[in-house]
């Protein structure tokens, strides 16, 4: 089964390692929207128990796809996670192609990656994004003042900076590429103020997801890592390689 994004990606500096009985896991499940940071932990310790072959977990399974509709991102985003481990349960498939469509990059990239253990060609366009820079955007109009710099590493939630009182935070973890708008101007609506690099996780992690799904038309976004890319680990060039040359048998 391919891997997909793990959920220390998305909390750093939380720890959801204590053991849950069944009992537990029921009750925090329940009061999800009461408790969602102790819902997290439930899902969490599904997905640990369900990676290890526990067939007992399939009890929680309908409450797994109920929190992927949750208004908690993190919630829809360990939800992801978890219905990738399962390609025989298809309320899972169906639940991960509705999530292509979430407000959230990090839950759409969960769902797309959790999609190829479906076979599922319609997780190809966040596959690809996840190999391109990307754009953050104003979410209103105002003088922009950033708190980083061309080069600092932001991680989900950093920081950027703030167009008038609107705090602009980066929802994907990347390296600050140059400016699109200068300290100090007026930006509109919508507008990009700075792209964030492709995370080498995250590449590495599309390019082992395209290599079972992706298409000729996507062989144009893996030449570049095949040819390898500044800052990037030779792992990630070698699977570009291996992607490339599946494709290329498929097609």
């Amino acid at each position: 089964m391919l891997l997909v994004l793990f959920p220390f990606l998305f909390w750093y500096g939380t720890w959801f390692g204590r053991k849950l009985t069944d009992a537990e896991i029921t009750d925090y499940l329940k009061n999800a929207s009461d408790k969602p940071r102790k819902s997290q932990h439930a899902l969490v310790q599904i997905g640990e128990r369900l990676s290890r072959g526990d067939v007992r977990v399939r009890q929680w399974y309908p409450n797994v796809v109920e929190s992927g509709s949750s208004s908690n991102v993190e919630l829809r985003q360990t939800a992801a996670w978890i219905m990738g481990q399962d390609n025989t349960y298809e309320p899972f498939h169906e639940a991960l192609r509705k999530l292509m469509a979430d407000s959230s990059p990090m839950v759409r990239r969960n769902a797309a990656l959790s999609l190829t253990n479906f076979g599922d060609p319609a997780s190809r366009t966040e596959l690809l994004a996840m190999l391109r820079p990307y754009a953050i955007t104003t979410p209103v109009t105002g003088m922009v003042k950033y708190r980083l710099k061309v080069g600092d590493y932001v991680n989900p939630g950093t920081l950027v900076g703030r167009v008038g009182t609107t705090e602009i935070r980066s929802p994907l973890p990347g390296e600050v590429l140059p400016l699109k708008r200068p300290d100090g101007a007026t930006v509109a609506v919508d507008e990009v103020l700075v792209e964030i690099s492709p995370d080498k996780e995250h590449v590495w992690e599309a390019l082992r997801a395209l290599l079972r799904v992706g298409q000729r038309a996507d062989l144009e976004y893996v030449q570049r890592y095949a040819r390898g890319v500044d800052g990037m680990p030779d792992r990630v060039r070698q699977q570009a390689v291996l992607t490339m040359q599946e494709v290329q048998k498929r097609f």
